[in-house]
């Protein structure tokens, strides 16, 4: 059998060739891209906030990407280099050299990628890599991918090849995938003349894995752990004028895994979405039901890497500190049930609530519960390793995981002043997201003002309370920023724990724009907690110290 990662080097060989012999033509329009990313921490140990001791006196990362452009063939590179990396990277994180090169080529419709790519398979519930640098998570393909569009109505995806962890890829781990999707308004023309589009598409994913020695604890017993683990997607979306229903189902094969106790049962995933929108107005009703979804590439790793799959979160992305301070993480080794509600009206102007400029109202909530736990099959020497595990029923609900229930109100008094408003009564499970500390409920209050000078002076203030009796118990939080148009912004603030330690978590900065060139110098506390990003979260330690953030894109 030949080895994959023998095919991606003649593939990359080959896609390399053509892309010389493109570029020696010197005849098709040729466009270069790229970025550079440099983020930087000189930091300082500071007892009060429990930063611990540092090794070194610079911690950074940074990032280099190159791409190239023509009608044919695209190609690109990164480089990184993160010898020292910031606070919250794991060890493993600490390296330099060039994990991401791909070539693509174009012709007709055919698109074929050989190299590293990202892919997501419907809502990705069995397939989605990608990469998010604050949370330090990219979980490429390293392999062939092959995309169709050139056949009226149909998407079609094609892929094979490994994952990438940190400085290295799972060669004893295979991915495979198929994904296709069908669009009916390019195949009947009656429905875009009634103004409809109708999607229905399916996926398929297998991860072939290398047998390991896994004991169930004070036996003699190994586990028989399946080479071959299947995953299916199937999913329909219906669009008629204002209005759009999107349904989607996911089922997992036996996968026992760290995530899951090393037990038998199978995964599955439902979600149903509708949406009506129409000017100044727009509802968003979902629900979703997810058990034993936790996918990986190697069944025995933890925490954020060899993911090949992620279950949305229904919460809503907070943007504002205080209420961005308990984010809600995705259960999706044990499951949950989760629903989410988004309402949105703009009061039109001249009108008793608009007034002279408008009214902008949103409300939005979020409720997501475990499942109902039922009978657990008894296993070898009192662990359920081996077993099917829990036999949790449909519509059986659980403890609370998280609860979010918000306001926000923008109203323009003047030409000049703009103030905001939210109003968010959390409950967050410390417990079931963190791992300790119970039930955290708060109420949390925040004023946004921004006055505009003119047209280059504005200026923008936050005030924000969180109040709770429980964890750290009440937080206080100001932000002053002055934007000078077009080069500089300078920023102030202070996260003060008001309600127990006292501590202040203070924060000024500068950032300065120019052309293509971003820099940001900056100085104070970070607090410790938990950075999250579409219900995937990693733990950032508390930091203190100068900053630097700078980039670059041409």
């Amino acid at each position: 059998m030949i080895r994959l990662r023998s095919i991606v080097g003649r593939a990359l060989s080959a896609a390399a060739l053509s892309f010389i012999a493109l570029g020696a033509s010197a005849q098709d329009d040729i466009a270069f891209h790229g970025s550079v990313q440099a983020n930087a921490l000189f930091p300082q140990e500071d007892e009060a906030i429990n930063t611990g001791t540092y090794d070194k006196k610079i911690l950074f990362n940074t990032y280099a990407d190159l791409g190239l452009v023509s009608k044919y063939v695209d190609a690109g590179l990164r480089v990184e280099f993160m010898k020292w990396p910031l606070p919250g990277y794991e060890k493993d994180f600490a390296g330099w050299g060039v994990p991401n090169i791909y070539a693509k080529g174009k012709w007709k419709g055919l698109e074929l990628t050989a190299g590293d790519f990202y892919e997501q398979f419907g809502s990705g519930f069995i397939l989605r890599t990608y990469e998010e640098r604050n949370l330090g998570i990219d979980n490429s393909i390293r392999g062939g991918r092959l995309k169709v569009n050139s056949i009226r109505g149909l998407r079609l995806t094609l892929l094979g090849g490994v994952q990438r962890r940190y400085w290295d890829w799972f060669k004893h781990s295979q991915i495979y995938g198929a994904d296709a999707e069908v669009y009916f308004e390019d195949l009947f023309a009656k429905l875009g003349e009634k103004d409809i589009s109708w999607m229905f598409g399916g996926s398929y994913v297998l991860k072939h894995e290398r047998d390991k020695d896994i004991m169930v604890p004070g036996t003699d017993y190994r586990l028989n752990l399946p080479k071959c683990v299947d995953a299916f997607d199937l999913r329909s979306r219906f669009n008629k004028g204002r209005w759009s229903v999107l349904g989607e189902f996911a089922w997992k094969g036996q996968d026992p895994s760290y995530d899951n106790s090393y037990t038998y049962g199978h995964g599955t995933a439902y979600m149903l979405s509708g949406s009506y929108s129409m000017s100044g107005m727009s509802v968003l009703l979902q629900a979703k039901r997810s058990e034993n979804m936790s996918f990986r590439s190697q069944r025995d790793i933890a925490g954020t890497s060899a993911m090949l799959n992620n279950m949305p979160a229904f919460a809503y992305q907070h943007t504002y500190a205080l209420a961005a301070m308990y984010p809600y993480a995705t259960q999706a080794a044990p499951g949950e049930w989760a629903f989410q509600g988004s309402f949105a009206y703009t009061f039109k102007r001249k009108t008793a609530l608009g007034g002279r400029y408008g009214t902008k109202l949103k409300v939005n909530a979020s409720y997501v519960r475990g499942l109902k736990h039922g009978d657990i099959e008894s296993g070898l020497n009192g662990s359920i390793m081996g077993t099917n595990g829990d036999k949790t029923p449909f519509f059986g609900m659980g403890e609370a995981y998280y609860h979010d229930f918000n306001v926000q109100i923008e109203k323009k008094l003047t030409s000049s002043l703009q103030m905001s408003f939210l109003y968010m009564n959390q409950l967050y499970n410390q417990t079931v997201v963190e791992g300790h500390g119970g039930d955290v409920k708060s109420n949390i209050f925040v004023l946004e003002g921004k006055y505009k000078f003119d047209d280059r002076y504005t200026l923008r203030a936050e005030l924000q309370y969180l109040t709770t009796r429980q964890d750290q118990k009440d937080w206080a939080y100001g932000l002053v920023e002055l934007t000078v148009l077009p080069y500089l912004m300078f920023s102030i603030s202070d996260m003060w724990n008001c309600g127990d330690t006292g501590t202040h978590y203070y924060m000024g900065g500068v950032t300065g724009n120019y052309k293509a060139n971003r820099l940001m110098l900056s100085y104070g506390r970070t607090r410790a907690g938990y950075n999250c990003s579409g219900g995937v979260c990693r733990w950032v330690p508390a930091s203190h110290g100068f900053q630097i953030a700078y980039s670059y894109n041409f």
